[in-house]
């Protein structure tokens, strides 16, 4: 009993270590969630980091879709309770057992990111809708497991935890656009309809591209993106007196959403700042730790 113990406990350690080397501002959010709620949360929050970062550390895209399958495969093991030689998968499986987490739910998740995987590179989302349900499908999801594995059911704190994901995976995903633009990707995640719309969009051969021969407008771009994402977390915090007390930590990757707003906006939504890469999301550390605490001691987001 002590070596399953120690191998759990060895599991769940990895998780903190990913979640806190490859999702920092998350992992910081995660520190203020009851005791109760921690352990699934950054089991959650390691799935999430092992499927997110599939394709970025395989060198060949086809390794990362085969790992996204692999984890697909995994989901149907652990709600079959069959071991799975992995620390996160581990992990979560246990949190599985323990708070009856939505099947449906991880398959979503890792849905979303072999469909947004399989996209050609020039085969680009029509319009902000898209990004907006694959934020929905993979952030927002993630935090209505980790209310699930907290017991907290309410549909005011679900529909803010929807506007809250949605906002935060459109604003990663934009911070995200000159890490894909170096890895031939180019902007693939600007919406071919926003693209045409401020004069990036080129067909050549019958095929659609974002050329950027304009930093002014690419930042135009971004803006418009930026400001959907603004709309989302003004919702989400239209909705908080509605949102039960014991939720509402939650809801905290509301606040570096809101950060990584402020620092585009202090960039004028230039992508390419460097700016943006200092600190936490373009803020000081201690800073961003100091809001932080203040938002989850007020139980605000």
């Amino acid at each position: 009993m002590n070596g399953v113990s120690s191998s759990l406990r060895a599991a769940f350690s990895h998780c903190v270590e990913q979640v806190r080397s490859y999702d920092y501002h998350h992992y910081l959010c995660l520190l203020e969630l009851p005791a109760n709620m921690r352990k699934a949360a950054f089991a959650l929050r390691a799935f999430n980091v092992e499927t997110a970062r599939a394709m970025d550390v395989a060198s060949d895209p086809k390794i990362g879709l085969i790992r996204l399958v692999w984890w697909k495969e995994a989901i149907d093991k652990i709600y079959a309770n069959k071991l799975i030689e992995h620390p996160t998968a581990v992990a979560l499986s246990s949190v599985v057992s323990e708070s009856n987490i939505s099947k449906a739910w991880l398959k979503r998740v890792v849905d979303a990111r072999i469909n947004d995987a399989s996209r050609e590179v020039t085969d680009l989302p029509e319009t902000i809708e898209e990004l907006e349900k694959y934020a929905e499908d993979t952030a927002s999801t993630l935090l209505y497991m980790t209310l699930q594995a907290g017991g907290i059911r309410s549909t005011a704190v679900d529909h803010a935890a929807s506007h809250v994901g949605k906002a935060s995976g459109l604003l990663l995903l934009l911070k995200s656009l000159p890490y894909h633009a170096s890895r031939n990707r180019h902007f693939s995640y600007i919406p071919a309809e926003v693209a045409a719309k401020h004069g990036l969009l080129v067909k050549e051969g019958g095929r659609s591209e974002i050329h950027l021969d304009s930093r002014e407008r690419l930042c135009d771009a971004v803006f418009e993106m930026a400001s959907v994402a603004n709309a989302h977390l003004v919702k989400a915090r239209e909705l908080a007196n509605g949102v039960p007390s014991e939720a509402r930590k939650t809801l905290l990757p509301a606040v570096p959403a809101q950060d990584l707003l402020d620092s585009l906006n202090n960039v004028q939504f230039d992508v390419f700042d460097s700016r943006l890469a200092r600190g936490v999301l373009g803020k000081p550390p201690l800073w961003f730790q100091m809001k932080l605490k203040w938002y989850s001691w007020r139980g605000k987001y």
